[in-house]
């Protein structure tokens, strides 16, 4: 038996002219003649009373924060841009000498695998992996085990860049991953 959504004293109260049927059960002509369908493409349906109208629930604010989606494959994010200007600066300085965006992915088990968004040779020799997060709330936990698991398996050093916000000063926080 299937959920309603409605309940029997909600069903009762419908004003005249409304019809219900089971989900499943189409009504007793389903292909309805042309003359029908035009003449019911012209006609408006009655709008359902406000207390029978279901509330569309809030959204939670990580479904918020995914509204987007995914950016494709190889496109930054406005943060990770903003980093990678700061990489080209530290390149400029002399710190960095190679970076590049989402070059290298890691294989951690079957099936699980984590592709680091920067991967930072730096001028001592260093070979870095630097993940980019908008900020320390969304930061996923599956996003903070897989780096953990990666700075066990892998001889690379792990890192996470949070932005600092303008009112704080700005600038990065990066921040190592550690056990």
């Amino acid at each position: 038996m299937s959920k309603r959504w409605m309940t029997e004293e909600t069903l009762n109260a419908l004003p005249a002219g409304y019809r219900v049927r089971e989900m499943g059960q189409s009504g007793p002509n389903p292909r309805a003649s042309a003359k029908r369908a035009q003449s019911s493409q012209h006609a408006t349906p009655p709008a359902l009373p406000p207390s029978v109208a279901p509330a569309a629930p809030k959204p939670t604010a990580l479904e918020r924060m995914q509204a987007k989606g995914r950016l494709p494959k190889g496109e930054m994010n406005a943060t990770e841009k903003r980093y990678a200007a700061l990489l080209d600066q530290r390149r400029m300085a002399g710190e960095v000498l190679w970076w590049k965006f989402e070059a290298i992915k890691l294989e951690l088990a079957p099936n699980t695998s984590l592709t680091v968004d920067f991967a930072v040779m730096l001028a001592c020799g260093t070979f870095e992996m630097h993940d980019v997060k908008g900020s320390k709330a969304i930061y996923a936990d599956d996003a903070k085990v897989k780096m953990k698991i990666a700075a066990n398996e892998f001889p690379f050093v792990f890192r996470v860049a949070y932005p600092i916000p303008k009112a704080q000063g700005g600038g990065w926080n990066i921040e190592p991953v550690r056990d």
